[in-house]
């Protein structure tokens, strides 16, 4: 298919625009993605219709902890990502067409049909996620049009570096994203990602005017981001330029792909992380990863109380009324609460 968001240049060159690398892309050649191809002067996504996992998830998996808790979603990904993370979880498929000469793997589907899928699981969100979604920007595109037609609502699992220009066109049919701000450092995005951290910062406030609502994850690795002033800088930038109402979620990290001289991460430190965040004035901060501790559950920001007690990707109570704290009537932040 042919892609979205690119321009055509002299000799047959292309310019891709869908993500913030902004590949200049010669005749026969791949962007950084691998799966977006340069065939005689016509950008064309490899990926379309081509959907390597397929699955019915907790909406809390991805996580969104504040869009229709206790609901599913319908995930979907094809191979294929704009990063090289070192410390990829799902390196296998995300990994797949630059670790193995190009290779692209999937099963073919339409958008109805994954719209179908989550009509029939009674999913109330369709997850473009495991991979970058950005990647296959075309597919979640008229999967989401669908999908919004249904009253189903759309979420991305992304590392926020879509452009101005695709987070315009998605957003009318885009409700949700969780975002992975990795680090808040450009030593760590270039050195462990291969991209740059202020095009993140700048698609995150982006994403916010837009009216799509944002969720935060950081996955916390020992030695490399854990530093308590580069989270304070952190915790300051969701609280001060997204809004303190933005859930923030730290990950525990577990040594995986190309990043195994490192061990897990103690949760002394990510409790120490979400008391950073809660200093910083983040009414929501989550520790991921670590079923059991406290730091799953939602609390008031204003009485205080337990309003979502979680287990895992399970929800044991939920005292969230109409969007509202049943104790003291605060209004609680998401979508479909």
């Amino acid at each position: 298919m042919e892609a979205y968001l690119y321009e055509k240049l002299e000799n047959r060159k292309v310019r891709c625009n869908l993500c913030s690398h902004r590949c200049l892309i010669k005749e026969g050649y791949r962007g950084i993605c691998n799966v977006r191809e340069n065939q005689a002067g016509i950008l064309k996504s490899l990926v379309y219709g081509k959907i390597i996992a397929q699955h019915i998830d907790p909406v809390e998996k991805k996580p969104l902890f504040h869009l229709v808790p206790g609901s599913l979603s319908y995930s979907v990904a094809t191979v294929g990502c704009n990063f090289k993370c070192r410390f990829c979880q799902n390196s296998d498929i995300a990994q797949m067409p630059s670790d193995n000469n190009g290779l692209i793997m999937g099963n073919s589907a339409i958008p109805e049909a994954v719209v179908r899928g989550a009509e029939e699981g009674n999913c109330k969100s369709i997850a473009y996620t495991y991979t970058e979604p950005t990647v296959y920007f075309e597919f979640a595109f008229n999967t989401a049009k669908l999908a919004r037609e249904k009253g189903i609502k759309n979420v991305f699992v992304t590392n926020g570096y879509m452009t101005p220009e695709a987070l315009d066109m998605i957003s009318p049919f885009l409700d949700a994203a969780n975002v992975d701000l990795k680090a808040f450092t450009e030593e760590f995005y270039k050195k462990l990602c291969g991209a740059k951290l202020e095009p993140v910062k700048e698609a995150l406030k982006k994403m916010k005017s837009l009216g799509i609502f944002v969720e935060i994850t950081t996955l916390l690795i020992p030695g490399l981001n854990d530093g308590a002033a580069e989270l304070e800088q952190l915790a300051g930038f969701i609280a001060n330029e997204l809004g303190t109402e933005t859930p923030w979620h730290i990950s525990r990290f577990h040594p995986t792909y190309r990043l195994t001289d490192r061990q897990s991460t103690p949760v002394e430190s990510l409790v120490r992380a979400r008391e950073i965040g809660i200093r910083a004035g983040l009414r929501y901060v989550y520790v991921g990863n670590v079923p059991g501790e406290k730091g799953e559950d939602t609390y008031c920001y204003s009485c205080g109380k337990t309003l979502i007690d979680r287990w895992g990707f399970s929800i044991r109570e939920n005292h969230i009324r109409n969007g509202k704290c049943r104790y003291c009537g605060a209004q609680i932040d998401g979508v479909g609460l």
